[in-house]
Parts: C-alpha cells; sequence; structure tokens
C-alpha cells in the first residue's frame, strides 16, 4: 500500500517514518508533502491508499484537501492529526470518514494502531467497491447488449435497466456508438482501467457511457447525454480513446451515427458495424466516422481483372516479372480508393493470390520452411490491408528473387523494366522518355540494355505489350479494339500484325482458343 504524509513540519515527517515499522502495516511506499496543494497534487499522481494528514497548514489545510480528494479516490482512508482538540475539525474527520484522530504530540503506536486500522478500512471498501462494480459491469453490459438488437424488442427491461444504473433517458436523450476492434484483446485488468478514465473523462463533458465486449472480439461503448456534444467535443473524445487505447495494442475504431431515443440505438450501432467493415482498408489506430468514410472514397475505377489470380499466375510463370508487381500496384490502388468493398472478398481474393504463389513456389521446387504456414493464418493475422497486401508482395519478392528471374539483374535494368511496366499503355512511350527516367542519354541506354539482356529496347517493350494482350484476351469483358489500345496501340491493324508475327495467331484466333 501507499501512504501520504501531509505536515508542513518536516521534523514532524522524518520522525514519523524513522519511528515506525511500515512494512510492518503493509506500507511500502510513502509519499511527502509540505502542505495541502502540494498534498493534492501529490495523490493525484501516486494515488495513495492511506493519507495521513494534518488539519492546520498554510496555503490549503488538511480538510479542504480531502474534500477535494473524496471524489477522485473514494477508497482512501483519511487519518487526521492536529494539535487542537478543535470540535469542528472533529465534525469535518467524522464527515469525511476519517478512521482516527490522533493529536500531537504523535504517540507512534497511536499512529500505527491509526494506519493498522486504515489498512483495514480501505481493503473492507474496496471490496465492497468492488462487489458494486461488478454488478454494474454487468447490468451494463447487459443493456449495451439489449440496444444492439433491432427494434429494441424489450424497451421495459431496457428502462429498468437504466434506471438501476442511475441513468435517466428520453425521446431526447443522443445515443453514439463506438466498436473497437484489437488484435488482442486486452486484459481485465487493462479494460477496466481504460474503462475508469474513459468514465472520468466523460463525465467532466456531461456524458455517460455503457460498455460490453462482443464474443471477446469487439469492444462496444454507446455515448449517451441530452446535450449532444459538439464537433469538437467529439473530436476531443476520439482523441481520447485513441490515445489510451495505444498502450493496449493496435486497434480500429468504427463510429457510428447520432441518434435519439433508445429505441434508436440500434441504428447508431448498425451504421458503425457498417464502418467497421471498411475500417481494414485505413491505417490500424484510426477511428473511422461517416464522414471520413465519404470523403475518402473515390469514384469507382474499373476493376483490375475479371480473374486477377490467372493474371498472376501467368505473370509468375512468364519471362516478365515486373507484370506481377504492375497488377499488385493495380489492385492496392483498386482497394484503396474502394474502400467500401467488403474485406471479406478482399481477403477471399488474395487467398487466391497466395495459393497461386504457393503453386509457383512447389512448380519451382521451392521448399523453404519460412512459408510453411498455414495461407489461412495469415490472412488472420493482418490487421489492416496494407499489411495484407504488403505480406503478398514481400513473399512474391522472395519467389522471384528464388527463381533466379532477377537475381543478378543490374539495378538500372530493373528501374527500366519497371518504367515499362507502369507505363506501356501510352502509345507515345518513348526510348527518349525512359533514358530520362534513370538519368542516361537515349543512346547509351539502347546500347547498355542489348548487352545487359540480349534484347533491345524496343523488342523488350513489344514482348511486354503482347504478353499483357494475351493475358485481355483471355478475359472475355474486353473487345480486342480495346485490348489494342490498354497496351499502347492506337492502331488495331498494326495491334494485331505485331499479335500475329509475337504469337503465330491473330487476336482473334488467340482468343478463341484461350477463351476460358
Amino acid at each position: 500500500m501507499k501512504l501520504l504524509i501531509v505536515d508542513d513540519e518536516e521534523l514532524t515527517r522524518t520522525g514519523l517514518i524513522s519511528a515506525i515499522d511500515w512494512k510492518s502495516l503493509g506500507i511500502d511506499q510513502i509519499i511527502q508533502a509540505d502542505d495541502g496543494i502540494h498534498g493534492l497534487e501529490q495523490a493525484r499522481l501516486y494515488k495513495p491508499e492511506i493519507i495521513l494528514c494534518d488539519v492546520r497548514m498554510p496555503r490549503m489545510d488538511g480538510i479542504t484537501m480531502l474534500e477535494r480528494l473524496e471524489k477522485l479516490l473514494p477508497d482512501s482512508v483519511p487519518v487526521f492529526m492536529s494539535g487542537y482538540s478543535d470540535k469542528e475539525y472533529l465534525k469535518a474527520a467524522i464527515r469525511l470518514k476519517a478512521v482516527s484522530y490522533i493529536e500531537k504530540p504523535l504517540n507512534p503506536s497511536e499512529v500505527s494502531q491509526a494506519v493498522r486500522e486504515a489498512a483495514d478500512l480501505y481493503m473492507q471498501k474496496r471490496h465492497s467497491r468492488r462487489g458494486e462494480t461488478l454488478k454494474s459491469m454487468e447490468t451494463a453490459s447487459r443493456l449495451a447488449l439489449l440496444l444492439t438488437l433491432p427494434a429494441l424488442p424489450d424497451i421495459q427491461t431496457a428502462r429498468r435497466l437504466f434506471r438501476e444504473l442511475g441513468f435517466t433517458v428520453n425521446s431526447s436523450t443522443f445515443f453514439i456508438s463506438f466498436i473497437i476492434k484489437m488484435n488482442i484483446f486486452p486484459e481485465l485488468s487493462a479494460l477496466e482501467m481504460f474503462y475508469q478514465e474513459l468514465s472520468e473523462f466523460l463525465e467532466k463533458r456531461k456524458i455517460n457511457f455503457i460498455y460490453t465486449d462482443k464474443k471477446h472480439q469487439n469492444l462496444l461503448c454507446f455515448l449517451f447525454g441530452q446535450t449532444e456534444p459538439s464537433s469538437r467535443c467529439l473530436h476531443e473524445i476520439a482523441d481520447f480513446i485513441c490515445q489510451r487505447l495505444s498502450a493496449l495494442g493496435r486497434f480500429s475504431i468504427a463510429a457510428g451515427e447520432t441518434v435519439y431515443g433508445m429505441a434508436k440505438a440500434y441504428q447508431s450501432y448498425a451504421s458503425a458495424v457498417i464502418l467497421l467493415q471498411s475500417s481494414f482498408f485505413f491505417p490500424e489506430n484510426t477511428l473511422l466516422t461517416p464522414d471520413r468514410l465519404n470523403r475518402g472514397t473515390k469514384s469507382s475505377p474499373e476493376p483490375v481483372s475479371a480473374s486477377p489470380e490467372s493474371e498472376f499466375a501467368d505473370s509468375l510463370s512468364s519471362g516478365l516479372p515486373e507484370s506481377a508487381f504492375v497488377l499488385l500496384d493495380q489492385l492496392q490502388e483498386y482497394f484503396t480508393e474502394n474502400t467500401k468493398v467488403f474485406q471479406n472478398a478482399v481477403k477471399d481474393l488474395y487467398y487466391k493470390l497466395f495459393l497461386t504463389l504457393d503453386k509457383a513456389r512447389k512448380q519451382n521446387l521451392q521448399t523453404d520452411d519460412v512459408y510453411a504456414e498455414p495461407i489461412a493464418e495469415i490472412i488472420d493475422r493482418c490487421f489492416t490491408f496494407s499489411e495484407l497486401h504488403q505480406t503478398l508482395c514481400r513473399q512474391t519478392e522472395d519467389f522471384l528473387e528464388h527463381a533466379g528471374n532477377q537475381t543478378h539483374e543490374n539495378p538500372t535494368i530493373h528501374m527500366i523494366k519497371s518504367y515499362i511496366g507502369k507505363h506501356y499503355m501510352d502509345e507515345t512511350l518513348s526510348v527518349k522518355d525512359i533514358s530520362e527516367h534513370v538519368f542516361l542519354s537515349a543512346s547509351y541506354v539502347c546500347t547498355f540494355f542489348k548487352n545487359e539482356t540480349g534484347h533491345t529496347l524496343n523488342q523488350y517493350l513489344t514482348e511486354y505489350r503482347m504478353e499483357k494482350a494475351k493475358q485481355l484476351l483471355k478475359d472475355s469483358r474486353y473487345r480486342i479494339s480495346d485490348i489494342s489500345s490498354r497496351v499502347g496501340y492506337s492502331d488495331g491493324n498494326y495491334f494485331g500484325k505485331s499479335f500475329r508475327k509475337y504469337s503465330g495467331l491473330s487476336p482473334s484466333e488467340y482468343r478463341e482458343k484461350n477463351l476460358k
């Protein structure tokens, strides 16, 4: 236990500390203060279980100090010390539930006895309050779960539970729900501390809240009160929650819409559930609100491919591995800009991509135990889309490196190929553009590329475009005329001639043969 000694006489404090065997009384930490103001600061900082306090002190007396601490430290037990037999002080001591009133000069045995009684009283209060807290937590949890049900089927029970908790609600009471998803569910003691701090923070703003957890997966809070908080107040609450939760682990928070009346609390909860789906596409430790989601969602671009896993497989098996990263970049851009996509659909797609990569490893006889972890566990471990995507990118990079596709490749050659992979759709792409990108002259780039790869730049660009055309021809959504422009050819006839020269088949013949 912690003991705070507050007395303006230093000799009194040091004499008490040296004269008493505090460890035998269960005291393992002693804090000192020389007046009520300093004592107030120390009490707020250390939260002592027992406060041994002088009555008369400069700046702030002991009675005033303990009156201010009464709400902050309801279980702490005061013991008063005074050289005056003043009835008013005795009355104050009784009102503040001091265990003893010790007159000066102090007798160490009397002080020891008073501290021992204070310790016993503290434990009694603690156990009693613990029981009350558990009961209140159980009631609040039951009520919070009840408010998540559509149309509030048992409104009478909900009203009774609100009364038991000491809350008054009506049709004008606002409700805002918060759903918190944690990567690791916190320990009960840590949660209790978080809820206690949040309760104190909200109480100052005249806002109440109830909370529960959903199957030890998500935390659920309902904020409510008679005066709807301002946007600034909500911002402060959000910052406070995020700051406190950051010490407990990685998280995402979805805030529901503001509604009025407990019968509509479900609407706030339902909107938060929908938002929580989208939180997967945002950075960790983010609080997501409806307006933020709307601001962060662009108009939906065209889907990358009807079968990204097939295109991914082709890229891994082709001699143009850069196309695999181009596809992954396109997927990242698409899902980042379309945060309203259901995360399960994205996880299913990435499961297929991981499976495709795993098949490619087996075909290349890559049997390293590094990737022995089941794909489902890899996906479940990823808390955000960014983490999931980067995991796939890292594994793809490792695969290509071990496959020998990039093992000995010159960095400049890699830069050139990467630039082509991102700009091959541009019909005006030229050697000059490529040379400027790598800060070399056009003539030197052409010679250097030919010496390093055995192909001219134009040959490589043509081969790259033809391989992309093959992938698109396998997708029936695209017309051949559209495919031509998608791979950098404005002239469809020229594209057809180039494709036949490369593959031995016309685009239509290739499609007929390979359409799935």
